[in-house]
């Protein structure tokens, strides 16, 4: 019982005392997350510059940790792999975003929820995304990222790699 006065205490307090989230030009936010996938996991980071009362633009980038080597026969290749591991191209990707800021139109300003558009080394993309402040500087995120066009012939491994939908979840810092 007092685990569950404990928690309804935190969260009533992290509600009351919520900052609001996005406050247009001229405001920094960086997230710092984990990234989740089909195929991998690994880290997130990314930052977003306020250029207007709900625009921004930024940028993100991802590093696959924890990806499976690939055993067997792929895209009617007739040598199989063994144990083919990826590279760091096949791990990393980065991306320019603009993003459409909507706390103020949904007249919710601790939470900042932000549809938006990325250009990167691997495809064109689209992503939505949440951003929820518990102080000024401290906050949380959650993101989920798509291709719209992807780049090259996919006839690569690990191409798939990213090249699909993303989740990713983590920390919001407001600097």
């Amino acid at each position: 019982m007092k685990k569950i006065i404990t928690l309804l205490f935190l969260v009533s307090f992290g509600i009351t005392q919520a900052q609001q989230a996005f406050k247009g030009k001229g405001d920094i936010k960086v997230n710092v997350g984990a990234n989740l996938q089909d195929g991998g996991s690994g880290i997130q980071g990314s930052v977003d510059f306020g250029l207007g009362e709900n625009f921004s633009f930024g940028f993100v980038a991802n590093y696959l940790l924890g990806v499976d080597n690939f055993n067997g026969f792929y895209h009617n290749n007739p040598t199989p792999y063994t144990d083919k591991k990826p590279d760091f191209s096949d791990r990393f990707d980065a991306k320019a975003r603009i993003n459409a800021n909507l706390s103020s139109v949904i007249g919710v300003e601790q939470l900042d929820v932000y549809p938006g558009l990325s250009l990167g080394l691997h495809n064109f993309g689209g992503h939505v995304g949440g951003r929820y402040f518990f102080t000024d500087g401290f906050g949380v995120f959650t993101e989920i990222g798509f291709p719209i066009a992807k780049y090259g012939s996919n006839n690569d491994v690990f191409d798939h790699l990213n090249n699909q939908t993303t989740f990713s979840l983590g920390a919001s810092f407001n600097l």
